[in-house]
């Protein structure tokens, strides 16, 4: 009798165990389903809402005075040269040339003095023939929300031509829409299939964090436009003055 209890008991919390199993699995799988469905309307939306004002030929893209570049590292992790950075460079340097754009912002981060990419896409622009004194520089574009809002607010600029990848253009023509700022974009040469599928995969996610950028969290962001360089660096650039 006493073994026929213990069995039912140990039974009964088996079943009750494996009830509760079921059911955080099945809302699991809900909550899954909705955050996957929630990221690809997300997607839809920043993409489909933008398509219009991302250029891939230079002879439709409308001229502007400023051109807003927006930065990536010049490297990548095994040390070779980043794709992305040298055809945004690419392009940067080609609509100047052609007339498109007067002045270009190099939107980048520069969170340490070992790390600033504005300066790496000044250094590589100059190299492309374009002059040092038409460039200005945002050394807070940590994100792309950082790059478009101080676009309006620190360097007042309202009109501009943002200059990157397509993919990468939709979500900051997408945040330029949301924030006041009338933009188009020029689509620099894109990558290989397969060169980077990190990237393509935080850019599905990023589209969803600017939604809720613009319309729930509204992030501060920097308002000075100071750079942190190191005493080589401006040792450099004391001698050039």
């Amino acid at each position: 009798m006493v073994d026929r209890t213990l069995l039912f008991r140990a039974s009964r919390r088996v079943n009750t165990t494996a009830y509760w199993v079921a059911r955080i699995t099945k809302w699991a799988m809900k909550g899954a389903f909705a955050v996957l469905m929630l990221v690809l309307l997300c997607n839809a939306w920043v993409v489909l809402s933008t398509q219009g004002k991302n250029y891939y030929f230079i002879k439709q893209l409308p001229t502007n005075d400023v051109g807003l570049v927006l930065g990536t590292s010049k490297y990548i992790a095994n040390g070779r040269e980043n794709l992305f950075f040298k055809h945004r460079m690419e392009a940067a340097a080609l609509l100047y040339h052609e007339g498109k754009v007067k002045v270009l912002i190099l939107s980048g981060n520069n969170d340490s003095e070992y790390y600033n990419e504005p300066r790496d896409m000044e250094d590589a622009l100059v190299n492309l023939g374009v002059p040092a004194n038409i460039i200005q520089h945002d050394f807070a574009g940590r994100r792309t929300y950082d790059s478009i809002v101080r676009c309006r607010e620190v360097f007042k600029h309202k009109n501009v031509t943002v200059i990157s990848q397509p993919f990468h253009n939709a979500r900051a023509l997408f945040l330029a829409d949301q924030l006041g700022v009338d933009a188009v974009a020029f689509a620099a040469q894109d990558v290989p299939n397969g060169y980077s599928l990190r990237t393509l995969v935080r850019e599905y996610l990023a589209r969803p964090r600017a939604v809720m950028d613009v319309f729930f969290l509204n992030p501060s962001f920097a308002k000075t436009n100071q750079p942190i360089e190191n005493e080589r660096r401006k040792r450099k650039i004391d001698d050039t003055l």
